[in-house]
């Protein structure tokens, strides 16, 4: 949560970094997809709370719920490959594909979400000129590509340690 405070911008129109979908992930992995989703739940009412009602992005209360609390929880699904990832590690494997799989579904899912919401929600702010679907497939689908580049770097970057990210001592 505290990394959405992280200037996260890209530039290019609405595009952002999400960082804190890394820890998350991270999380989801090691603690499987119940414990997953409810961590995406509270992190979507704390970035709603904290950042939605300030920053002029709650429309309304359906719109609110779609982008936040849904939206945000969606990632835990990264967990349904806690036991595969796990297993993988603990027998010396290169788990890094499984990270990368189980994530871009958690992902996907969170900006499927955020995607309907634009066309539905936001479609009115698109240019005149650009139809809502394609406008918040560009939007959406950029910030997507953007998060997945900064995960695949990434776990490149951590795969050395992601026994003792994701491994839970007893």
């Amino acid at each position: 949560m505290v990394l959405s405070f992280i200037p996260h911008s890209t530039g290019v129109s609405s595009i952002e970094f999400v960082y804190g979908l890394i820890p998350m992930a991270i999380f989801a992995l090691r603690r499987g997809v119940g414990a997953g989703l409810t961590a995406g739940l509270v992190w979507g009412i704390l970035d709603l709370l904290l950042r939605g009602f300030s920053t002029g992005g709650f429309l309304n209360p359906l719109q609110g719920f779609v982008e936040y609390p849904l939206a945000f929880g969606v990632v835990g699904l990264i967990g349904l490959g806690s036991g595969q990832v796990k297993r993988a590690l603990e027998q010396g494997k290169n788990a890094v594909g499984l990270i990368i799989f189980y994530s871009a579904i958690g992902f996907f899912a969170k900006y499927f979400f955020h995607f309907i919401a634009g066309v539905v929600y936001w479609g009115s702010y698109a240019p005149k000129s650009m139809n809502p679907w394609i406008y918040s497939l560009v939007i959406n689908g950029g910030s997507f590509i953007a998060n997945m580049i900064m995960l695949i770097v990434l776990s490149f970057l951590l795969s050395r340690i992601f026994k003792r990210l994701i491994l839970v001592n007893n």
